[in-house]
């Protein structure tokens, strides 16, 4: 593609990364059907997608087919994820990391872009044209999203893990349960006086002995 694009063969670049987008689409299927997931590939796979779009979007951008500004953001975006996730990573955060929503829809618009680009320059059909401008608006909208979101979770991360290293160093404060002592005394009750009003006697009970 490399190649193709420098001697302006847009038509053969076009060929090959629809053919590269086709197997790698057949690779990741077949792994999913035959269950052959494994955790290298995991990581890999995404990698690889990444260096082909990078690689299209420079070569672009030499052939003054995509503005720099839109290359240089697409790059800085993923060379900051890059270093997030290894910091993460390096430090026992996270060590799962899943596409978010706002990725898949970066890097299907990133897909989409390529293509259409390739697509003008053989054509200059006016549906190319405006399907590569909206495609790189897109690119460029959804890259300040991702970014943003990224920084604020990465921010959230820190103030978490703050929080819990501070939770984690104060003492342990023992729960207790007993009732605080008082100074007053204990108030004790006088007998209750025998009412005023005669009580009545059943005839079974025993009359009491009255003296003399």
């Amino acid at each position: 593609m490399v190649v193709a694009i420098q001697q302006q063969k847009y038509a053969w670049a076009l060929g090959i990364f629809v053919i590269a987008g086709i197997t790698d689409l057949l690779d990741g299927l077949l792994a999913r059907v035959l269950k052959q997931k494994t955790t290298l590939g995991q990581y890999l796979d995404p990698i690889a997608d990444k260096l082909l779009l990078s690689t299209m979007f420079l070569m672009l951008s030499i052939a003054h087919i995509i503005r720099w500004p839109v290359t240089i953001m697409v790059f800085s975006r993923d060379i900051m994820i890059l270093i997030i996730c290894t910091l993460l990573y390096a430090t026992g955060t996270m060590r799962v990391f899943r596409p978010s929503l706002f990725g898949k829809a970066n890097t299907a618009v990133q897909v989409l872009s390529v293509p259409l680009a390739l697509i003008y320059q053989i054509t200059l059909a006016d549906w190319a044209r405006l399907g590569k401008r909206w495609s790189i608006y897109a690119t460029v909208a959804l890259t300040i999203v991702r970014a943003s979101i990224t920084c604020c979770g990465l921010r959230l991360i820190c103030v978490l893990r703050a929080t819990k290293r501070i939770a984690a160093n104060r003492p342990a404060t023992r729960k207790s349960f007993l009732l605080a002592p008082t100074d007053h005394t204990p108030t004790v009750c006088a007998p209750r006086a025998a009412p005023w009003f005669p009580v009545l006697i059943s005839p079974s009970s025993p009359l009491p002995n009255h003296p003399g």
